[in-house]
């Protein structure tokens, strides 16, 4: 057993973990903040590993660690003119046995005198703030993910740094080889007497800030000799460069030959170029459109992971993958061959994108995600809203019981999704290399 690989699943078990704390502490604060009774505070799904009684609330940790839950009294309101600490038992059809019987075990835990700390009582934006709590907590967390990654470690840059892994000879594009054979003509850089760490700074008096800048600039200079500056063990000097003309690949489309364009002959070196705090900002947004995009792709995405588990259909690297395959991925992060602060990188990466992912998902407005009760609490506010405009009386707390077939239905295609991800990461996961 290679111990480095379950160590690498393990860590991202124990971030995941930390993840779910977080959201769940979301929820938490703001829910005693105003006056709602919390019964329990649970990381985990399953049998209790283990619990702590804190006043009213009971703290704890269960061992299957793919989620988590607060338990707050009161979640759905008792039928008009009922006492809320009793609620009918008995119901015609077999809808309205499902909703009644739910709206009992909700109000169930009700006591005398704890009329006024049930969920549903709450005013509407209380409750937005409360269920809005958790995915916000998954966004601060992505956010803090992010910015570790981009400002503390930096994102991989090819860096106009002569790389230890050029090619001293000029090989023709019409032959499949990397490597130089007798009698092959040195590249231009080998002939100027380049050297591996060499950090190329101008050409012909033109800054050189990235390898963007420098294919750019020996490319429009086409074939003759330049004038190139570079940072040699931290001094700089100019050497005299013959460039070639050379036919090579299109920069925008790899399809298309260049014809005749300037040749050097070096390759980047691939750095961990840190970013400012405004780029964070950036990268956090581009994120999120695409994990917005991803969700409102995922049947489409699921009938992918469908075909990739039941065929021999490669899986898609940017459809959706489930805790198993995650788990899998931090052990192949740990046995890779990449170097230890790519490593870090890459599982920081990894966390944030997955923090960003149960956000957005929990944000879809349907029970029994968070993104049902804000949408529940939002409708609310517009109907007391329109309720004060008209002066008419209040309107009753929103009846989300009035929508649990719709909430079954949902969790139950959820639980078909979890099912079909686990086995998909099972018998054709995703890999670092996809």
């Amino acid at each position: 057993m290679n111990w480095l690989y379950v160590a690498g699943i393990i860590l991202f078990l124990l971030g995941l973990m930390i993840s779910i704390a977080l959201h769940e502490l979301g929820h938490l604060v703001p829910a005693k903040l105003f006056g709602v009774k919390v019964t329990q505070y649970m990381v985990g799904f399953g049998s209790t590993a283990w619990s702590r009684h804190k006043g009213e609330t009971e703290y704890g940790i269960k061992w299957i660690p793919f989620g988590g839950y607060i338990r707050m009294i009161g979640m759905l309101p008792p039928r008009p003119g009922e006492d809320p600490t009793k609620v009918r038992s008995t119901a015609t059809g077999p809808f309205q046995g499902l909703i009644e019987s739910t709206r009992q075990a909700a109000l169930e835990e009700v006591r005398p005198g704890e009329e006024n700390r049930v969920f549903y009582r709450k005013k509407w934006w209380q409750k937005v703030v409360i269920m809005s709590g958790g995915p916000l907590m998954n966004f601060v967390l992505a956010f803090v993910f992010l910015t570790v990654l981009l400002v503390g470690i930096g994102l991989p840059t090819q860096a106009p740094i002569v790389s230890p892994a050029t090619e001293t000879c000029v090989i023709p594009g019409s032959e499949q080889r990397a490597t130089c054979r007798p009698g092959d003509r040195l590249t231009p850089a080998a002939q100027a007497g380049l050297k591996p760490g060499d950090r190329m700074a101008f050409l012909n008096g033109q800054k050189i800030g990235s390898w963007d800048d420098a294919i750019h600039l020996v490319r429009s200079h086409g074939p003759g000799p330049v004038k190139l500056g570079i940072i040699r063990d931290g001094r700089p000097m100019t050497v005299d460069v013959t460039l070639i003309a050379q036919d090579r690949p299109n920069l925008d489309d790899p399809e298309k030959i260049d014809k005749n364009v300037g040749f050097l002959g070096v390759r980047p070196t691939e750095v961990m170029e840190r970013q400012s705090f405004g780029q964070v900002i950036g990268y956090m947004g581009g994120l999120t459109a695409r994990a917005a995009n991803s969700i409102l792709n995922l049947p489409e995405k699921m009938v992918g992971v469908w075909h990739a588990a039941f065929s021999d259909k490669e899986r898609d690297p940017q459809g959706p993958v489930g805790m198993v395959g995650a788990g899998r991925l931090g052990g192949e992060i740990l046995t890779s061959d990449l170097s230890e602060e790519q490593k870090i990188a890459t599982f920081v990466s990894l966390l944030a994108g997955f923090n960003l992912a149960i956000g957005m998902f929990n944000l879809i407005p349907l029970l029994p995600l968070d993104g049902g009760h804000i949408a529940g609490g939002l409708w609310e506010g517009i109907k007391r809203g329109y309720a004060k405009v008209m002066r008419r009386p209040n309107p009753a707390p929103v009846d989300m019981a009035k929508v649990l077939p719709l909430t079954y239905t949902a969790a139950l295609a959820m639980m078909i999704m979890t099912c079909l991800l686990v086995y998909a990461d099972l018998v054709n996961p995703l890999t670092l290399t996809n």
